[in-house]
């Protein structure tokens, strides 16, 4: 036996392991499991080249653990290690400087071992000590015995061992000792493992036998060496592709839409299988479901600066020996070549999604409801991902068919024209809320999208400054011969005076949770007497806000901005200014003749002082000016006081507005009883 110092410049590296890795502890399985393959694969490769002439077919990696010695064993048959061996890549770390190597890599685990190569000191991080047992597969080799405290002390015997290859044996420390439950250790290799390209034994298989399991004499292989991404395309069908999405993900129960096979070489080494998942709804999108592995070692599922953050969304495997070990947030977005992964990645999932419309657009387009979150999502968020993207983007109507963007504009560009010659998108977002609406406009020979989607309010803000001469509108944002604009316009069988009337018989109805401005348009007869519409720009900017859109979050907090459109050439509306004259309109007269005289006098007043600066104007005069204006206001809101108290008596004028509520779907609760109520009574006169 012979003992030796650990070959570092500071005798503190135990210490700075310990200390500085110990949140991403759970490492220490992968980095000492991917050693033992690493030796596993250099001995299959030397009897590939002829230097090694034993059998390499038993090949693999066995990992064992003895709850009562709180130890955990990694053992392999590969290429061993000489004695020498031992001592140039065990005892020899070399570190430039100790404060150096604190100040760069104290808050990155990945850094530590991925950068220097420390894969095996990760042990110490769980470890009070590790023995190191290997034997070369060279001719006349000893086996030699490698044990280390944690200190840079080590101690160094031969030893006797008849087959080639490594045992690595941990003994956990109190705070590891977790480590030592066959459960912790599967679960760790099931995450770190499951891919790597020698077998993993971890104990054997069990079987059921009297009432209970009991291990068999086989080994239980917990990986899977040769997964469906190392394989060509060419040699996988597409339920090979669906079964290896199941192993991936086995608690899915839908299978994927697509998936997206990598294997590039050149400019970098890439490979992996993206898939787009089934999505039932909006609340199920989550991020990290792809897992990122190197030489099939698995890194990590945080995959954003590699991915592009749309596909982010998708699920599946990326396996690439050029994305360091050291996988962290600040590095890639500094690191050229994740950049052009990136890039190419994009690329070549525009590609395929483009490949599979154009190779069969009738299955596109049944599973577009399910694909359209991703493709607008990466539409909005990837300029170069949106000039691809455009030519299979869908456009959905309101009958269920399908239009590309170029296809829509086609449709549309005669019949959807305003008096400004632009192109106008009429679009819904509740089929069942907007029904009325989307008929009328059916009617009148327009098209209405549905854009009903998660992201669609987004969208129509980010495409439609893309899209020359073109507005997109809702449906409901007005009355349907004011939603594209033509020059003709209808006569109102109502005059000014009458409308001026009617305006507060119908405000004193309105609900009270909505600003309403009661406007007048002369529209068809046998269109609905009242309709409500809202403001394109403000309904927008509040869908918006609901959606956490930044800055107009304030537009969240305002009142709903509605307009109450009453159709001036309908009979019931006539009926009813017919009835009002009737009722109100001799006492209406009156406080009229009583305001006449008032406006006169004020209207002469602001008439002979209009040229005057203020200080000229004498003070009686001023006093005069105010007192007049007082008593307009008196008058005026006593007149609209006979109107709004005739309108909440009118059971005609709130059952018009009942009717439009209900047809925007704001009509609930005791109000809707209220309606039906008055329905079946007017119906029985």
């Amino acid at each position: 036996m012979r003992k030796g110092n650990i070959g570092v410049t500071t005798e503190n590296i135990f210490p700075i392991i310990k200390k500085f890795l110990y949140s991403d502890h759970e490492i220490f399985l992968r980095e000492i499991v991917s050693n033992a393959v690493d030796a596993s694969q250099k001995l299959k490769t030397l009897a590939t080249a002829g230097e090694y002439a034993d059998d390499v077919s038993n090949i693999k990696v066995t990992v064992s653990v003895d709850s009562k010695k709180k130890t955990i064993t990694v053992s392999d048959n590969g290429i061993g290690m000489t004695p020498e061996e031992v001592d140039q890549y065990i005892n020899q770390i070399a570190f430039s400087s100790a404060n150096d190597f604190l100040e760069k890599y104290k808050t990155n685990a990945n850094a530590i071992i991925g950068h220097f190569g420390l894969g095996f000191y990760s042990a110490f991080m769980v470890s009070e000590k590790v023995e190191l047992v290997t034997k070369s597969y060279k001719e006349g080799s000893n086996a030699v015995k490698w044990v280390c405290d944690g200190s840079p002390e080590y101690k160094i015997s031969d030893v006797k061992k008849d087959s080639i290859g490594t045992d690595v044996i941990l003994y956990l420390d109190e705070e590891s000792k977790d480590f030592a439950e066959e459960s912790k250790v599967k679960e760790l290799l099931t995450k770190y493992c499951k891919f790597l390209p020698v077998e993993i034994a971890f104990g054997k298989k069990k079987e059921w036998k009297d009432d209970k399991y009991v291990d068999t004499d086989v080994d239980d292989i917990i990986n899977d060496p040769k997964p469906a991404w190392t394989k060509k395309p060419a040699d996988l069908k597409d339920e090979d592709y669906k079964a290896f999405y199941k192993q991936l993900y086995p608690a899915s129960y839908d299978d994927p839409l697509f998936n997206i096979h990598l294997n590039v070489d050149y400019p970098f080494n890439l490979t992996g299988i993206l898939y787009f998942p089934k999505i039932r709804n909006n609340f199920e999108v989550q991020k990290n479901k792809i897992q990122l592995y190197c030489r099939q070692v698995f890194v990590t599922d945080s995959v954003e600066g590699i991915v592009p953050d749309f596909l982010t969304l998708l699920h599946g495997v990326l396996d690439s020996p050029d994305i360091p070990l050291n996988v962290s947030r600040s590095f890639l977005q500094s690191d050229q070549n994740v950049k052009k992964i990136s890039s190419h990645i994009t690329k070549k999932v525009a590609d395929r999604l483009h490949d599979i419309f154009k190779s069969n657009r009738e299955d596109f387009e049944k599973k577009w409801d399910d694909l359209k979150l991703f493709i607008v999502y990466g539409m909005i968020t990837d300029e170069k991902f949106y000039e691809r993207a455009k030519d299979f983007y869908l456009f959905k109507n309101a009958d269920g068919k399908y239009f590309t963007m170029e296809e829509y504009e086609n449709l549309i560009k005669e019949n959807q024209k305003d008096k400004h010659n632009t192109i106008i998108y009429l679009y819904a977002t509740n089929r069942d809320e907007q029904y009325t609406f989307i008929e009328g406009a059916k009617n009148k020979g327009y098209d209405v999208l549905m854009m009903d989607g998660h992201l669609d309010m987004h969208f129509i803000n980010n495409i439609e400054p893309k899209i020359k001469d073109s507005r997109f509108t809702r449906v409901d944002a007005d009355v349907i011969d004011k939603l594209i604009h033509k020059d003709d316009k209808k006569e109102s069988a109502l005059s000014e005076d009458q409308q001026n009337e009617l305006r507060p018989v119908f405000r004193g109805v309105l609900p009270e949770k909505a600003y309403f401005s009661v406007v007048f348009e002369g529209l068809d007869a046998d269109e609905p007497p009242v309709i409500i519409t809202q403001s394109e720009y403000m309904r927008r900017m509040k869908d918006m806000s609901k959606m956490g859109g930044g800055q107009m979050g304030f537009y969240g907090d305002l009142p709903d901005n509605l307009n109450l459109v009453v159709n001036t050439n309908h009979n019931l509306i006539l009926d009813i200014i017919e009835q009002t004259q009737s009722a109100v309109g001799i006492k209406a007269t009156e406080v009229q003749k009583e305001l006449e005289p008032v406006e006169t006098e004020l209207n002469n007043l602001k008439e002979a002082n209009s040229k005057k600066k203020p200080e000229e104007i004498p003070q009686d005069v001023k006093d005069r000016q105010e007192e007049l204006e007082k008593k307009q206001r008196e008058l005026s809101d006593r007149k609209e006081g006979i109107f709004q108290d005739y309108g909440k008596e009118n059971k005609l004028v709130k059952q018009v507005i009942d009717l439009a509520l209900l047809a925007n779907g704001m009509l609930k609760g005791e109000e809707l009883t209220k309606f039906v109520k008055r329905s079946i009574e007017l119906i029985g006169k």
